[in-house]
């Protein structure tokens, strides 16, 4: 039984064209973790249910048009910053030409914001000095009042050229589309020349319910640790599994 729902709209143009849709990012485990083996003699990951939940929870954005980043650096100035690069994106742009005036959030530029906007933060240096570029996300996302959304990279799944800037939205109340800054990762990529496809996975949605909340400090005696102890140490194989996990339904 469900008794919440997300609710993703967009322009029924792009609706009908049947791509790209939002879907439960347990859809989305990666490969490498499916072949992984877990068992008394041999364990791994898999058997981390904390690691699974996050390829699990919420829901997943995917890039709705071809992104094509091109960097390279011709000259740097006196402090040795970059003064000619050149990020580009193609592909789907008569669509949304079309698209746009019609109330879609896609457009056949970049929008993006200035490198002064983070001043100070160290994901400038490792966008290499450039703009932030903004990636347009034509759904409007919808939870039910008193819930926000968290948006993040998809956890433990990152793509490795770039990620999002993380943030939170009171998705129970703003009415638009939310669009998604990007950081290049820089840190392994000096210049890049890449086409993020369509369909890229990009966004991780994890919807919460807001609460107030204040912190404690307290002390432990040393005879309920023991007791903890005790109790998780007498099984061998998934512990937190069998006695502490809850499972949790995105569909």
């Amino acid at each position: 039984m469900f008794s919440k729902e997300i609710v993703f709209s967009a322009q029924e143009d792009y609706v009908n064209l049947k791509e790209d849709y939002p879907t439960p990012i347990k859809l989305n485990i990666p490969d490498w973790y499916k072949k992984l083996e877990h068992s008394v003699l041999k364990k791994t990951v898999k058997g981390c249910i904390p690691f699974l939940d996050t390829l699990t929870t919420g829901y997943l954005l995917k890039m709705p048009q071809d992104f094509f980043v091109q960097h390279y650096v011709k000259a740097v100035n006196e402090k040795n910053q970059p003064i000619r690069d050149s990020f580009q994106t193609f592909s789907l742009f008569n669509k949304a030409q079309l698209l746009h005036g019609k109330g879609l959030n896609l457009n056949s530029f970049v929008e993006g914001h200035p490198i002064n906007q983070l001043e100070g933060s160290p994901l400038i240096e490792k966008n290499k000095n450039l703009p932030f570029h903004k990636i347009l996300n034509p759904w409007k996302i919808k939870t039910p009042k008193g819930y926000s959304s968290l948006f993040v990279p998809p956890l433990n799944n990152t793509d490795d050229r770039f990620s999002i800037l993380p943030g939170i939205v009171d998705t129970d109340s703003f009415d638009t589309e939310i669009n998604f800054p990007i950081v290049i990762n820089g840190d392994k990529y000096p210049t890049l020349e890449t086409l993020i496809k369509k369909g890229t996975p990009y966004v991780q949605i994890i919807p919460f319910k807001r609460d107030n909340w204040k912190m404690s400090i307290k002390k432990t005696k040393e005879k309920d640790l023991i007791n903890k102890n005790l109790f998780y140490g007498l099984s061998l194989f998934n512990v937190y599994k069998n006695k502490y996990w809850h499972k949790k339904t995105w569909k």
